[in-house]
């Protein structure tokens, strides 16, 4: 099964009793032998778990209601550094209607893409935007010569906070955004490739959140599913963007052609209770359709597996392994 998802990207499970209930889930990938790591945003404690304990390793997926008809880009999961290898998503109730969960090989990704814009990508690196706080207003308020001096504190101060929260580097600078313009901080992080070498086979890979993180993109999906319904507090500050590495804005026109090789490798699988996605979070990037009804799925995510070295070792050129051997 594991080389079948290393060969693949993903494997499919259906029609199993066992994974219906979150302890036959676990069962299910401890007898695959993963070996289970926390999730990314742990740092922040921004995803709740299924159970509602504190350390269980099953996290919730994206199934509120506030967030139905927010289709969510297709991703490679991964905060700042932290990036697990694997990931196997469970589903525990089906939506009524849509919530269908996304999977696209970034094999296929790397293959399709415009080999100037890939290039252009390579050379310049990416960056996110990973934040925005919207909150600063009232700057604008105060005399002229104060603003400066207090938008320094200010930055100061929430860089402080923020990078002592977060375990990676994160910049911020100003902004302005939403209806009217409101002075915010938007935090990017650190310029990081966009493709990538697959960590066991060395191959080639996608590993770019552009789908899921570009404005643009997201924008442009409200023309089909609504507008993005950003309700609470944690929302409004979870809005993110993608530049060059070198924070040049990325065009309209390559945008689009990311989104539309994006689109020709997706695959939607509709998943009923007990069905399981087992997916190498290098090669496979995920996401989720719009919904209605109620939706509960989860996920567990792996820092490796057992067996994975000799994976490795098997896939590694002859002579590499000669030369090693000399």
């Amino acid at each position: 099964i594991k080389n079948q998802m290393e060969e693949c990207g993903a494997v499919i499970f259906r029609d199993f009793d066992l994974m219906k209930e979150q302890a036959g889930f676990q069962a299910m990938y401890g007898a695959l032998g993963m070996k289970v790591c926390l999730d990314p945003l742990h740092s922040v404690s921004a995803r709740p778990t299924v159970d509602g304990q504190k350390n269980s390793p099953v996290y919730e997926a994206v199934n509120k209601e506030s967030r139905k008809n927010f289709f969510i880009g297709m991703h490679n999961e991964f905060v700042g550094t932290r990036a697990p290898r694997a990931a196997a998503f469970v589903c525990f109730k089906a939506a009524e209607e849509g919530g269908e969960f996304l999977i696209a090989d970034g094999r296929a990704m790397f293959r399709d893409l415009n080999p100037d814009l890939v290039e252009r990508l390579y050379d310049r690196s990416i960056r996110y935007s990973v934040m925005e706080l919207p909150f600063f207003g009232w700057i604008d308020g105060l005399p002229e010569p104060v603003q400066g001096p207090v938008q320094g504190a200010v930055k100061g101060l929430v860089s402080a906070a923020i990078n002592a929260k977060v375990d990676f580097s994160v910049d911020l600078r100003w902004d302005e955004g939403g209806y009217d313009n409101t002075k915010m901080l938007q935090a990017r992080a650190p310029s990081q490739p966009a493709i990538v070498r697959h960590p066991v086979t060395g191959e080639p890979t996608w590993f770019c959140n552009v789908h899921s993180h570009s404005s643009k993109l997201r924008k442009d999906r409200e023309g089909k599913y609504g507008a993005e319904r950003f309700e609470d507090g944690a929302s409004q500050i979870n809005k993110s963007d993608m530049f060059f590495g070198d924070d040049g804005d990325i065009s309209d026109a390559d945008l689009e052609h990311m989104d539309e090789v994006t689109m020709k490798n997706v695959r939607f699988v509709k998943m009923t209770e007990g069905d399981v996605v087992l997916l190498d979070n290098y090669k496979c990037m995920h996401g989720r359709n719009v919904f209605d009804g109620t939706r509960k799925h989860g996920v567990a995510w792996f820092e490796g597996w057992e067996g994975e070295d000799s994976q490795r070792s098997a896939a590694r050129p002859l002579e590499e392994q000669v030369g090693q051997l000399a």
